[in-house]
């Protein structure tokens, strides 16, 4: 029972730190972020009050108003009034 125990609670914990940054569109209109990770940019459409992990291990961010900035992975960009701001 014990054994089960742990190996559940290693899974949760596992599981959590796989996901990376996330980013949140409180605004009705959609919003598009510019991921570049690896080297590679893609554009990440976020629907009007849409939530999206991304970025597991680390990346930039270009923000709506051209802004870039650096992701370690664990952080959230909220999009409010067309604004965007890493919390």
């Amino acid at each position: 029972m014990m054994r089960s125990l742990l190996a559940a609670v290693a899974l949760v914990a596992v599981g959590n730190t796989a996901f990376g940054a996330s980013a949140i569109n409180k605004d009705a209109e959609p919003h598009t972020l510019v991921v570049t990770e690896g080297g590679s940019k893609t554009e990440l459409a976020l629907a009007g009050g849409e939530t999206v992990e991304f970025c597991p291990s680390g990346c930039f961010v270009t923000m709506p108003n051209g802004d870039r900035e650096v992701l370690t992975g664990s952080e959230t960009v909220e999009i409010s009034g067309g604004v965007a701001r890493i919390k």
